[in-house]
This record gives structure tokens, C-alpha cells and sequence, in this order.
């Protein structure tokens, strides 16, 4: 399911913050998001903005953001972690859709994006043949954990680098990629770990391999490496229109010599038939560090073991779970 950066949601519940008179929280999907007190009350309909929305500069209902930069951020604000932005219906001048309409491009919203390629590096487009690899976070879509629920699943840590994707076409043409582009060839990291990896010899037609790039200078290289190195988190079958299982990704990786991101709990049998999907606790399960470090990690990624198709997301059953240590750190 493609992000909706801005749409209608409701207004779900409301509930006091101590020792805030101007000030509530409410409820909006799985997000618990602060509100002017008196603004909403529960089971109204809002116009929510998730996280990286970046309001219009112009626009006069967005002028209190012109101190953040006009970007939805994570922030608490008395104690209280805010994650996304509600406001009233009434911003839109009109009539109001229905819940869960988008309404990003009704008001010229962006998304945030932290790093863009050179011109001089852009190729093209990211190939049309494998998905993007811009994963739903689960306060977004809590429908998925009734669709998780009695499945053997794994459990991914989710690495804070670049995202990299290198696919052979099944005509045969190589392309390494970055989230949104194909990148040329040169001495871009992307291409440098294409190289190291050989992979476009090496690649089979109609497959691509996704990744997150890790190391200096990319980010804060929170993992500590000495040099950059690129994780897979995913095969993608272009023939077939599918990503690989779990034992055949991690089996393809081995194959290949890719390194793989950390694999934290593969959960099977009788313990995936009764694990309790709730919310609370994948937040939870989210919180700690990288491994040989003091770095807060971004988060995780749940997938089952056999690949399933999600109604809910209306495509592959995934999602990712942020540390809200991580986001308090790193975005507040």
C-alpha cells in the first residue's frame, strides 16, 4: 500500500496531558498525536499529516510550522510523544471526502526527503518491474496484526542507511539504484557496492536484490563500520511478481556472499499460533541498540516466514515498527 502522507482520519479517543491546560492527546489510527484542547472531540473527522509531511510555505493554516521548517516531525511536548499532526476539516475549504480519502495533492503537501542524488548521477527512473522499497509503519495500517496473527513470522532490525536497489533486467540490462532513481555508473556508494559484490555479472535476469547501505558518511553510521557495506533485506523474483521466502532469501544471500540485515527471532509453530499482535507490544519489541554499540537502532521489520499478500495493505504483508527512542533522539 502506497503511504498516505495526508488524508481524512477520526478522531478515535481524547485524553488529558497532566499539567497542560492548552493542550490534549488523541487518538488518530495507531498514532497518538497532541491537539489544541477543545479542537476535536472524539469521533471527529481530521485531516491528518503523518510524519515528514511538509506543509505548504504559502498556505496561511500552516504558518505556525514555519519555525520547523514547515516538516512533521516526531516531538513530545509535556511528556507526551506526538507523532503526526491533526487539524480541523476546515482547512480544506470545501467539501470534506471521506475517511480515508488522500488529500496530499488537494493541499499541496510534499514528502521530506533527506537526501537527493545529484542531477549528474540520475540515469532514469527506478525500474517499473520491483516495488519500492518505502515500507508501511504499523500505526498506519493496524490491520496487518490481525493478518499476522497465527502466522510463523521473523522478526529484521531495521538499519538507518540509504536504501539500494540492484536489478538485472530479464533482457539483461543492470541498474543500481538508489529509493527513487537509477543512478549512473561512477563513484557513488551504490555503484561502489554493486562493484564490490559484483553483481552486475553475477545477478540473474528478472532479480533484484534490496538493501540498505550502511557505513561512513552515510547517515551517522550508527552501526560503527569501518567502511560501507550494503545489508539485503529482500529478493525480488521479477519473473513472478514476488519476493522470496524467508529461507530462500536467506539461502539466495548465502549463495551470492550479500550480507543480510541482523535476523533478531524467527517465531514458529505453537508460539506464532498464540503470539499476541498488539501494538504496545511491537513498540516494545522496536526499543534497544545495534549490536556492539551505545546507538538507539531505527527500529524493526516483521514479514512471515511464506511470503502473503496483505488486503489491508493491498500488496506484500510487511511492516515496520520505529524505536520512539530513536525518533526522540534523532527528529524531536
Amino acid at each position: 500500500m502506497e503511504r498516505k502522507l495526508v488524508s481524512i482520519q477520526v478522531v478515535e479517543s481524547l485524553a488529558p496531558i497532566e499539567g497542560a491546560d492548552q493542550i490534549e492527546q488523541a487518538r488518530v489510527m495507531g498514532w497518538t498525536v497532541v491537539v489544541k484542547k477543545g479542537e476535536f472531540r472524539p469521533g471527529d473527522r481530521c485531516v491528518f499529516f503523518e510524519i515528514d509531511s511538509v506543509l505548504p510555505s504559502s498556505a496561511p493554516w500552516a504558518e505556525f510550522m514555519r519555525s520547523r521548517g514547515f516538516r512533521v516531525r516526531t516531538i513530545k511536548l509535556r511528556g507526551v510523544l506526538s507523532q503526526g499532526l491533526a487539524l480541523p476539516t476546515t482547512i480544506l475549504d470545501g467539501e470534506v471526502p471521506e475517511v480515508g480519502t488522500d488529500v496530499r495533492d488537494r493541499l499541496g503537501v510534499t514528502k521530506y526527503e533527506a537526501v537527493l542524488p545529484d542531477a549528474r548521477e540520475v540515469a532514469g527512473g527506478f525500474p517499473a518491474l520491483v516495488p519500492k522499497t518505502d515500507e508501511i509503519r504499523l500505526q498506519s495500517a493496524l490491520g496487518v496484526l490481525d493478518e499476522m496473527r497465527g502466522q510463523a513470522f521473523y522478526v529484521s532490525t531495521k538499519l538507518d542507511g540509504s536504501s539500494a536497489t540492484f536489478f538485472r533486467a530479464p533482457e539483461g540490462e543492470f541498474v543500481a539504484c538508489s529509493r527513487n532513481w537509477a543512478l549512473a555508473p561512477g563513484p557513488n556508494p551504490i555503484w561502489r557496492a554493486a562493484e564490490r559484490y559484483d553483481l552486475a555479472k553475477r545477478l540473474p535476469p528478472g532479480i533484484a536484490v534490496q538493501g540498505e547501505l550502511c557505513g561512513p558518511g552515510i547517515q551517522k553510521n550508527r552501526l560503527g563500520l569501518s567502511e560501507v557495506d550494503v545489508f539485503m533485506f529482500g529478493v525480488y523474483d521479477a519473473r513472478v511478481g514476488r519476493y522470496l521466502d524467508f529461507a530462500d532469501f536467506i539461502g539466495f544471500c548465502k549463495e551470492y556472499g550479500l550480507r543480510t540485515v541482523p535476523i533478531e527471532r524467527e517465531v514458529r509453530g505453537d508460539e506464532a499460533l498464540h503470539f499476541e499482535h498488539t501494538l504496545d507490544r511491537w513498540l516494545e519489541t522496536a526499543r534497544g541498540l545495534y549490536a556492539g554499540t551505545k546507538n538507539r537502532k531505527e527500529g524493526i521489520v516483521v514479514r512471515p516466514l511464506v511470503e502473503s499478500r496483505s488486503a489491508t495493505l493491498g500488496g506484500r504483508l510487511s511492516f515496520k515498527v520505529i524505536n520512539n527512542d530513536f525518533l526522540l533522539k534523532d527528529e524531536a
